[in-house]
């Protein structure tokens, strides 16, 4: 699954209609009615305040309101643009103005549907990952180099402990250990080693 990069704003102007998409992250369901209720407060006089969340770590929970716009016109054609690009723990709020213009059930399907695509373009998507953790053990001779070169590497730098030893816990770049195995008895001539934790999920830019 993705998410957002940050929370954020894009506007487009249709027919004399204003389109004010905004998104945010959330945690669960709570958080995203709460900021839907923030946005038709911040925007009270607006004609519709369209809305559509998907959370969950696998986007289980999804809903849309098209807030009196006609059934099927907005707040679906937003939640597909959500489901389409694989995102959750998001929230999208759309806020029109209208301009005296109809635009039909077509013109407001592509309108709602492309203020979200557009506002999505504009903050950024991560990517959620799945990887093992490791905690790399090496003397402090070796131990300075080794983080430098794992902060400079694909692998993600958790935590760094100090005792007896340096203890470096990191997050895998690739779900199979023998690779980084390799590269570890290569960097070190043998003398760190390392012990499989668990895993964690992080958050990266999608692979282009």
């Amino acid at each position: 699954m993705r998410t957002i990069r940050r929370g954020g704003e894009y506007e487009l102007d249709i027919k004399k209609s204003r389109f004010i998409c905004a998104l945010a992250r959330v945690g669960d369901a709570d958080e995203a009615r709460a900021f839907i209720a923030e946005r038709r407060k911040l925007h009270w006089n607006a004609t519709h305040n369209c809305t559509a969340y998907v959370v969950g770590p696998d986007g289980g929970v999804q809903r849309s309101s098209d807030d009196g716009e006609p059934s099927g016109t907005a707040g679906v054609p937003m939640l597909e643009v959500l489901r389409h690009r694989g995102i959750t723990d998001t929230v999208a709020v759309v806020t029109r103005y209208f301009g005296g213009v109809k635009l039909g059930a077509g013109g407001l399907i592509r309108a709602y549907g492309n203020a979200v695509s557009a506002a999505i373009d504009e903050v950024g998507v991560l990517e959620r990952r799945t990887l093992p953790v490791v905690a790399v053990v090496a003397d402090y001779l070796q131990a300075g180099r080794l983080e430098r070169d794992l902060r400079d590497s694909r692998h993600h730098v958790l935590d760094v402990h100090y005792g007896a030893d340096v203890q470096i816990d990191i997050a895998l770049a690739e779900s199979d250990p023998s690779e980084f195995a390799a590269w570890l008895a290569e960097a070190t001539g043998g003398q760190a080693v390392f012990e499989v934790q668990g895993s964690t999920t992080v958050e990266v830019p999608p692979a282009s």
